[in-house]
């Protein structure tokens, strides 16, 4: 479950590289429960694993959060949440 988020987590990243370009900002309504569906498998693999085994969770956790707050802030400064 940690490599899944974990690259679960990378190609959100990417997504929300590609979606901060103008004119391509609506890609973060896709983009946001994406990242969240991404958070929940890493959070379901931070409690299935054992303590010294749960960086690659913790890590793909980490980047669907700040994908998912990167997401919001974009689409709050680009006018798209109302």
């Amino acid at each position: 479950m940690g490599l899944i988020s974990l690259l679960w987590g990378i190609v959100a990243m990417i997504w929300m590289v590609i979606a901060l370009i103008p004119f391509l900002g609506w890609g973060n309504w896709f983009l946001i429960p994406f990242a969240a569906i991404g958070a929940v498998i890493a959070a379901i693999g931070i409690g299935m694993s054992r303590p010294g085994h749960r960086g690659r969770a913790k890590t793909g956790l980490v980047l669907n959060v700040i994908v998912i707050l990167v997401g919001i802030a974009r689409l709050g400064i680009g006018g798209g949440l109302i």
